[in-house]
């Protein structure tokens, strides 16, 4: 038999619980110290009402008259319960300074003595206590008649413990009544207010809660990808350590609370994350990454914040690049290819024809200029990477209808550049920098792109010169903003590479800078800082002795 177990209470209906018992207590306390306060508020009220009663009797001239007389009785009883009921007080009594009763509301109880203490009023003294005489206990004053400096009588007016008590209970059972009310009013508040929660909630425990805060903070932590969320004022309410990381941005604590237009991030970047309207797989640059951005809204009628997700794609970035160089020197490779064969196919004719000299000659002239070219390149550039590059590009430019010069005061050799400036930033920063110089070397009357590449110093030093259009001054900054380009966007887009270039500099922290060059185009140079070790000398005397041995 499965034994039921109870399920926890939702949040809301233990805070409803809470509430209701708090409220409870505060009423059931407020009405105790009401009527513990009542109480003593009604036996102090009965004390000042008794004595004011007693004095106004004694001190009233018909009572001392009356007194003189040889029967107190007949003129002071009816003046005593007059006074009793106008002033609402249980009893009169005027007796004589010895304390026997010249009235009392009992008849019977006229002449015999009083019930009480009267030792102080003997003495002149005005006194209240409680006694338990002929009507039972009651609060009493008593105080003296004088004549002159004599006293000729006493007064003593009370009023009933049962009546003080029963004025006290009335009060008390309308106090209940209020609290009562209250206490429904604060139950149905306090519904109404668990009922808004539970909704808040979608009915779970503090258990749950808790749990799902748990699995919250650890999703969050653990997921690489950048995770940033606004507010409605595009305030930072959340990131994750990803998206801190991404960002650049200091520890969470300084960061959540501020405005992401105070990040300091790019401003095309901010532009993005300041939008309204969702943006998805957009590309964005910071100073050394490649991001992909995505914004949505977050639902629910008017506008509550921004989720925002990060992708770091630098590295698939980097293997686009390196893909799309690739794809280059495969299409150089096949047009050469083709080249190849027209030739090998005119060398078989020259033979066929019993042209035997002039074929030979034929071959050795187009093998010495690609030798030509082969030598000039690594002639100047020895460092394999480079050179590499630049045979590619090479290829590759003469299919645009640009030539592609590598400058005589190129002089880079192997084992110059150290290990902390990969082979991949240089593929991207000249690769970028050829691409675009051809780009705009086409159509261009002489088209050339000459590139130039040497050590000067502590830094590596790479120029890029075309005969095309050249810059604007006024766009000097912004071709190195991604997007930006001065001709239409094709398949793939524009304006990436430049800005893939600055990133790459930037992360080097090397310089970039644009001119007007000598032949109307566009120089772009690059310096890199080297290793203070590996001086051109020493990279050159090495090379020399290697190439001795």
């Amino acid at each position: 038999m499965r034994i039921p177990v109870p399920r926890p209470r939702s949040l809301a209906a233990q805070l409803f619980a809470m509430q209701a018992v708090l409220i409870a207590v505060v009423v059931a306390g407020y009405a105790l110290f009401t009527y513990v306060s009542d109480q003593r508020q009604a036996e102090d009220a009965a004390r000042r009402q008794a004595t004011a009663v007693a004095r106004s009797v004694a001190d009233s001239p018909s009572v001392r008259e009356a007194i003189g007389t040889s029967n107190p009785t007949a003129r002071l009883e009816p003046y005593t319960l007059q006074v009793q009921k106008d002033t609402e007080v249980d009893f009169i009594t005027i007796m004589s300074p010895s304390g026997i009763r010249w009235t009392h509301p009992d008849r019977s109880q006229i002449g015999k003595r009083f019930l009480g203490h009267i030792g102080p009023a003997q003495h002149g003294h005005t006194f209240t206590e409680t006694y338990t005489g002929t009507l039972g206990a009651s609060w009493r004053a008593v105080t003296p008649v004088w004549n002159g400096n004599r006293v000729i009588g006493l007064v003593s007016a009370g009023i009933r413990v049962e009546a003080i008590s029963q004025r006290v209970q009335d009060q008390v059972t309308a106090l209940l009544g209020v609290a009562a009310g209250a206490l429904g009013l604060g139950a149905i508040g306090t519904y109404v207010v668990n009922a808004r929660l539970r909704r808040h909630t979608h009915g779970m425990n503090a258990t749950q809660l808790s749990r799902m805060h748990d699995y919250h903070q650890a999703a969050l932590h653990a997921v690489r990808e950048g995770l940033l969320m606004l507010d409605g004022q595009y305030r930072v309410a959340l990131i994750n350590d990803g998206g801190r990381e991404l960002l650049g941005v200091g520890p969470e604590g300084e960061v959540v609370g501020r405005s992401v237009a105070d990040l300091g991030l790019p401003g095309p970047l901010t532009g993005a994350l300041l939008a309204s309207e969702p943006r998805v797989d957009e590309v964005h640059l910071t100073a050394d990454r490649v991001l992909v951005v995505n914004t949505s809204p977050v639902s629910g009628g008017e506008r509550r914040g921004t989720v925002v997700t990060l992708r770091d794609v630098t590295e698939l970035q980097s293997l686009m690049g390196e893909l799309d160089s690739e794809r280059g020197f495969t299409q150089a490779l096949r047009s050469q290819a083709h080249e190849a064969a027209n030739r090998l196919h005119t060398v078989v004719s020259l033979i066929e024809l019993g042209r035997a000299e002039e074929a030979v000659d034929f071959a050795t002239a187009e093998l010495e200029l690609a030798q030509a070219l082969t030598d000039q390149v690594v002639a100047a550039v020895s460092e394999p990477v480079l050179a590499a590059l630049l045979l590619g590009k090479t290829a590759q430019a003469n299919e645009w209808g640009v030539e592609l010069v590598v400058s005589q005061d190129s002089r880079l050799d192997d084992g110059l550049l150290p290990p902390t400036l990969p082979a991949r930033d240089l593929v991207t920063i000249l690769g970028n920098l050829i691409d675009n110089a051809v780009d705009a070397a086409q159509g261009s009357v002489g088209a050339r792109v000459t590139v130039t590449a040497y050590a000067e110093g502590t830094e590596l030093v790479m120029r890029v010169a075309d005969t095309g259009t050249g810059v604007d001054p006024a766009h000097a900054e912004l071709v190195f903003q991604r997007g930006f380009s001065t001709k239409p966007a094709g398949p793939g887009g524009r304006g990436l590479g430049l800005a893939l270039v600055r990133q790459a500099v930037t992360r080097q922290e090397g310089t970039l800078t644009v001119a007007e060059g000598e032949e109307g185009g566009a120089v772009f140079e690059v310096r890199l800082p080297l290793d203070p070790d590996v001086t051109p000398a020493a990279a050159t005397g090495h090379a020399t002795a290697r190439g001795d041995a």
